[in-house]
């Protein structure tokens, strides 16, 4: 029985290093929109096999994030938003790798209503993407001109860090204090718009859903959001304005709600926006770049293109046509960590480095993200049309996955290497802290005895078999 063991063994290992050889190997997570309240998170491997899921009561807001100690942070939709748009939710969980809520936070009240993403930070805190509630007297006040909608208010974007172990906001941001307008020469915030990039227009765009009984007064639609820790610098997106921006946060908050402090001096300012220069006046339709973009993140330091700016450009009312693409462009950034532009000009750059459409054979109008893997590759998640595919850099779809299991769309995927997590819950089966040719030898030892032991159920399938032999040879070969 060993000799059939270790035989199977070997031709396992010499199919996965064919099948492998372009294809990151990690764990996919994600968890899908359902029409029922609920969700499941599941993590899967490139075999499209389920190495764990965790339930859910409520579903997701946007995607779940994996952390080291195999806990996963989960933003959920709450079951009575007080602002109810696109990618509302409300709530942000962590759970634990067995289904333990650690904690649980509800961001939905009066004044702020957390919606799509979240971004773990290195400090263990929490940055979330809020709306934030202004009447439309404070709006007009503020120099808006029209809002029309059925509630009558203007939910305007803001960034709060949470600390978890306290419950407490710790930093926050504020569209709100950086914002222009050119109609009223009478308002503090009066100003030439083309002079001022740092600033955004407050009239530009409409303001939620005007159709009676909607509760949608969202204005800009901010949709993702990634932290830079070199930089100490924040990204995130806007669909309606069809921008994405960055900011400084080593900032206080007190200097956050003003243009002057921080690593860069600026505040709370915009350092660096990209994607329609007709926002801040300085171009025209022709420059526009961004159609309804999605999951725009910085690629990771160490990572092929480190340091460069990835997102998934959703392409809605694109003028070749409606389709997708994944871009990714070089910023312009500077000895002193700031972004140039030259005067009278739009912040470039005018062409991307890289992008990919795949013959425009792919598009989403909603959600969606694209990833930079450590070899290169790009995970990539079409919401709509339930798929996850890995695409390598020369434009060749390495790795396939579809969904169809009744979802109606997944919102975004992250892969992570077997090495991401530090505990023992994958491989480590002789808890030497390394997993290698030992933890096979075990594993068959485990599966001759005919015991059970759950750290060596690799797979999460309720048994112990040849199926783990392979998942394990996977994560060494990783």
């Amino acid at each position: 029985m060993k000799y059939i063991i270790y035989n199977f063994l070997l031709k396992m290992l010499f199919i996965s290093l064919l099948f492998s050889q372009d294809i990151y190997n990690g764990m996919t997570l994600f968890t899908p929109y359902y029409t029922t309240s609920g969700s499941t998170t599941f993590l899967i491997n490139n075999g499209h096999d389920i190495i764990h899921t965790w339930t859910h009561m409520r579903g997701p807001a946007s995607m779940p994030y994996l952390m080291p100690d195999s806990s996963i942070v989960y933003p959920y939709k709450v079951s009575n938003p007080t602002m109810n748009a696109g990618g509302v939710g409300g709530g942000i969980q962590s759970i634990s790798w067995s289904g333990n809520i650690i904690w649980d936070y509800t961001i939905s009240d009066e004044n702020y209503q957390h919606h799509h993403d979240i971004c773990p930070l290195p400090n263990q805190n929490i940055l979330l993407i809020v709306w934030e509630r202004k009447t439309a007297e404070e709006a007009y006040n503020k120099g808006r001109q029209i809002i029309n909608n059925f509630i009558n208010q203007m939910w305007v974007p803001a960034i709060l860090e949470l600390e978890p172990s306290t419950g407490n906001v710790v930093w926050e941001w504020h569209a709100w204090n950086h914002l222009i307008q050119d109609v009223d020469s009478t308002l503090d915030n009066y100003g030439i718009i083309s002079e001022h990039p740092e600033l955004i227009d407050i009239n530009y765009g409409e303001v939620g859903n005007s159709s009676p009984g909607s509760n949608d007064a969202d204005w800009m639609h901010v949709n993702s959001i990634d932290y830079n820790e070199i930089l100490d610098q924040i990204i995130f997106s806007s669909r309606n304005l069809n921008e994405i921006y960055i900011i400084d946060h080593s900032t206080t908050i007190e200097e956050a709600s003003s243009n002057i402090g921080g690593n860069t001096n600026m505040g709370g300012n915009i350092l660096y926006r990209w994607g329609n220069p007709v926002v801040y006046q300085r171009g025209d339709v022709n420059d526009q770049k961004l159609y309804s973009q999605h999951g725009v993140n910085w690629i990771t330091e160490g990572y092929p293109n480190e340091g460069n700016i990835i997102f998934f450009n959703n392409g809605i009312e694109r003028p070749e046509g409606n389709f997708s693409s994944i871009d990714i462009l070089i910023p312009p950034i500077n000895s002193a960590n700031n972004y140039n532009i030259n005067q009278n000009e739009a912040f470039g750059p005018i062409t991307l480095l890289w992008s990919f459409n795949d013959n425009e054979s792919f598009f989403s109008h909603r959600q969606c993200g694209a990833y930079q893997l450590i070899n290169g590759n790009i995970l990539v998640t079409v919401s709509s049309d339930l798929r996850i595919f890995e695409v390598n850099l020369d434009g060749e779809v390495v790795w396939n996955y579809f969904l169809n299991d009744g979802a109606t769309m997944i919102p975004r995927a992250m892969k992570y290497g077997f090495d991401y997590l530090n505990s023992n819950l994958i491989g480590d089966l002789n808890n030497d802290q390394i997993v290698n040719i030992l933890d096979i030898v075990q594993l068959i030892n485990i599966i001759l005895s005919n015991s059970f032991e759950s750290n060596a159920d690799l797979n999460n399938d309720g048994s112990i078999n040849v199926l783990d032999i392979v998942q394990l040879i996977n994560i060494i070969l990783n």
